[in-house]
């Protein structure tokens, strides 16, 4: 059974990170309306491996359709916990979406399709801006375009998975009060900034990408990243462990390998260090967990199984 966090320390955490997001979210650009209306069409329903795919086209941000998945157990009655899946990069714009149901380099078998649903979930995953059926234009073209028009394409792309969560809370078949999310790789960078800025987020696995910014400009590692990645004065406001800090005390897994360059591990423990002094502040020491493994920038196994125990326990 999931385990529960006081409402005392829930309290505190919403009063003590209001500003913190406000602020976060303000350096995202020029954005859309916050609670413009979202609409959604249905663009097939089959059955597949036990679980029931839904092809949706869903009106996030009133600019240009966002394709996704959502999955969920055939034959299961809701409302169901659900885990907003973010997806990752890897330079491979043509996979996006279709990371949840299709098997990728990098990401183990079954697909995260099947282990939710097997586990009594639902899922959602959104094709990001230049990924999947959103690839029309390069990511380089887009983020040039939105640097003209006063936008930032990683705020755009937050912003369009804020939006995915405000869908979800419309689903009679989804529990509102129960919603996780995760991701690998920028999916994971993803995961803990959507988590940081929404507390509707109950609990949140980041797999691979937790980085800490200092450390990753004294290790020569800016170029692992693409475009998408960079926020105009983001360094001069926030750390990398400060806006994980908004996550507390709602519980948080992050696994990491020490041979990824994309982390590296003086960053890792910098962070680790001041999330567990955060979290032990609000007396939920056990919500936070740096796991960091001997691997580079893939999921093993061993990260699967954590993943999927780490929501049975908290979502």
């Amino acid at each position: 059974m999931a385990k529960s966090l006081s409402s005392r320390s829930t309290t505190s955490k919403s009063d003590g990170h209001s500003k913190g997001r406000a602020a976060l979210y303000a350096l995202l650009g020029d954005l859309p309306p916050r609670h413009r209306p979202i609409g959604s069409k249905l663009v097939s329903s089959t059955e597949e491996h036990g679980y029931v795919l839904e092809r949706l086209t869903l009106d996030l941000n009133g600019i240009e359709p966002v394709s996704a998945y959502f999955v969920r157990p055939a034959g299961a009655s809701g409302p169901l916990p659900c885990v907003l899946y973010n997806h990752s990069h890897g330079g491979k714009y043509g996979i996006g979406k279709d990371e949840l149901i299709r098997e990728r380099d990098g990401v183990q078998s079954p697909t995260y399709a099947i282990d939710l649903t097997r586990r009594g979930y639902c899922a959602l995953c959104i094709d990001t801006w230049a990924f999947g059926e959103r690839r029309g234009r390069s990511e380089g073209e887009i983020f040039k375009l939105m640097l003209w028009q006063g936008q930032i394409m990683w705020g755009m792309m937050v912003y369009d998975s804020l939006r995915a969560i405000d869908y979800l809370t419309t689903r009679p078949d989804v529990d509102a009060k129960r919603i996780g999310t995760m991701g690998l790789s920028m999916g994971s960078t993803m995961a803990w900034w959507t988590a940081a800025l929404d507390p509707r987020v109950k609990a949140c696995v980041d797999l691979l990408c937790l980085t800490d910014y200092q450390a990753l400009i004294k290790a020569q590692g800016l170029n692992g990243h693409g475009y998408y990645y960079f926020v105009p004065g983001l360094l001069k406001h926030f750390t990398a462990a400060q806006i994980n800090a908004m996550i507390a005390p709602r519980p948080h897994l992050s696994i990491a390998g020490i041979y990824d360059g994309l982390t590296p591990a003086e960053g890792l423990e910098r962070i680790d260090r001041e999330l567990r002094k955060t979290y032990g502040s609000m007396q939920a020491s056990k919500a936070w967990r740096l796991m960091a493994l001997p691997i580079a920038h893939y999921e093993t196994a061993e990260a699967r199984a954590a993943t999927l125990a780490w929501f049975d326990q908290w979502l």
